[in-house]
């Protein structure tokens, strides 16, 4: 055979290869710029959309029900809720209105995220970003939910006792409602951790003996965190802080289960 022959055959098997190659990528691999940038202008113009009309229906129908929901384990306890501003109440009625809103307009939100990421993705991968999305959706909400119902009015008992005999509390709205996001939040943030554990140990930046072995750095460092999210006390630190322990310790058995993904 000669060089001329052996050279086209060799060219097009690096044609066969490369064809095969483009089929096996995710749909719009190829997909030029202006493509991607029409599409994260569809998908921002559509979320703000569901965003200003959730929030238009949440602060003309739903505001007074969502405020008295929020004052109302201050109120049963009979604290006196003011503002000290003009503006200071209407201003909170919109900053509630606004984190109702996003929750609200949510699915909205994470489809057309969906909808700009999925083209990207493989089949194997698109399965597993559902799979990991939902767990980690459950153990935000589940982080929330613990706050709010075991471990907030715990903590708002502990301040109303400790300054009890100082001082009468009359509590400002703002201060309040910041207050109660600044408090829930970090929690639902903190139980993302066996995920973030997760992720790193399957991309091969950790594994479950190092994880195992780091136990007592891991500890310090998470307390150091809780007194970074949560407000400067003890209770709402070791609050944050202890159910953090215990995750971790599930994310390390979740590790334990996991294999770093080959290197290709």
């Amino acid at each position: 055979m000669s060089k001329k022959n052996s050279k086209e055959l060799r060219k097009g098997d690096n044609q066969t290869e490369l064809e095969e190659t483009e089929q096996q990528m995710p749909d719009g691999g190829g997909a030029p710029l202006l493509v991607h940038l029409q599409a994260l202008r569809r998908v921002l113009i559509v979320s703000a959309a569901a965003v200003a009309v959730a929030f238009f229906l949440v602060f003309y129908l739903a505001i007074e029900t969502l405020m008295a929901w929020i004052i109302g384990p201050i109120a049963e306890r009979g604290i006196e809720i003011i503002y000290t501003a003009m503006s200071e109440a209407l201003v909170t009625k919109f900053k509630v209105a606004i984190i109702a809103a996003l929750i609200l307009a949510s699915p909205v939100i994470i489809w057309q995220i969906w909808s700009f990421i999925k083209p990207a993705l493989f089949p194997k991968e698109k399965k597993a970003f559902r799979i990991l999305f939902l767990i980690a959706l459950f153990l935000f909400l589940l982080g929330v939910v613990f706050c709010y119902m075991a471990v907030y009015m715990l903590a708002v008992d502990f301040f109303l006792v400790a300054g009890d005999n100082l001082a009468t509390p009359m509590l400002s709205i703002d201060k309040y409602v910041s207050f109660l996001f600044g408090f829930i939040v970090p929690f639902g943030l903190a139980f993302q951790l066996p995920v973030a554990l997760y992720l790193t140990t399957r991309i091969g930046w950790t594994n479950y003996k190092m994880l195992a072995s780091k136990r007592k750095f891991v500890v310090l460092g998470i307390f150091v965190i809780a007194a970074i999210l949560t407000p400067p006390d003890v209770v709402s630190q070791l609050a944050l802080g202890l159910p953090m322990i215990l995750l971790y310790e599930i994310g390390i058995q979740a590790c334990r289960l996991t294999k770093p993904r080959e290197r290709e």
